[in-house]
């Protein structure tokens, strides 16, 4: 991708008070990112990770630098909470159902198209996580569908696409408020995904490939 920086995977492990620093800078990297773009100022983010600027620098040189740690923490993290979900909860549909709604807790909604054009996505980090995070919503589907509760018309590319469309932040300013509706309307939707099917879908299950097919 033109103008997209490599970034190295080889790192030297950090101490303990250096990687409370750099997960602070990507938390609030994350935070002001949704709140103000992908170009908010390095001042901006340091001032809510509560560091200096030095710090920053120190652990990312760059805008591509950090943008490309945001992008492995959020796809990590929502990872974790599939993994989790079907872990801990004895019934698949609500593993399925919970993911849904910690899912929202990252803004995949808001962060995706921020993001996309300021990574590498032929970066190995990238590509595991990627591969991780795939197989994660994957097996969280799976079990739903086994279970019999999961209508069987649907992709993982569907239920994505429907969390990237409930959780984008409306444009202008008379929406301020959005985020309260959105575990309202989330729940609206799974409970259009539960068997048996009360219609038929048009066009197919849309799948990963399908996504990012250009």
């Amino acid at each position: 991708m033109a103008g997209v920086a490599r970034v190295k995977s080889d790192q030297p492990r950090l101490r303990a008070d250096a990687v409370r620093n750099r997960e602070r800078i990507i938390a609030a990297a994350r935070e002001t990112m949704v709140e103000f773009g992908a170009e908010v100022s390095f001042d901006e983010i340091a001032r809510r990770a509560g560091v200096g600027n030095a710090t920053l620098y120190r652990h990312f040189a760059d805008r591509h630098e950090l943008i490309h740690h945001v992008t492995l923490s959020v796809m990590s993290r929502i990872a974790d909470r599939a993994e989790r979900a079907l872990a801990e909860e004895p019934d698949a549909f609500t593993a399925l159902r919970r993911f849904v709604h910690d899912a929202v807790e990252e803004r995949i909604g808001a962060l995706c198209p921020l993001l996309s054009d300021g990574i590498d996505p032929a970066h190995p980090d990238l590509l595991a996580a990627r591969d991780r995070l795939d197989a994660a919503v994957l097996a969280v589907m799976g079990a739903a569908r086994d279970s019999g509760r999961l209508r069987t018309d649907i992709a993982v590319g569907d239920l994505m696409v429907a969390l990237t469309q409930l959780t984008r932040p409306l444009p202008g300013t008379g929406c301020l408020d959005f985020d309260k509706f959105v575990h309202r309307h989330l729940q609206l939707f799974l409970d259009g995904l539960q068997a048996p099917a009360r219609s038929e879908l048009p066009g197919s299950a849309v799948t990963l490939e399908d996504l990012r097919r250009r």
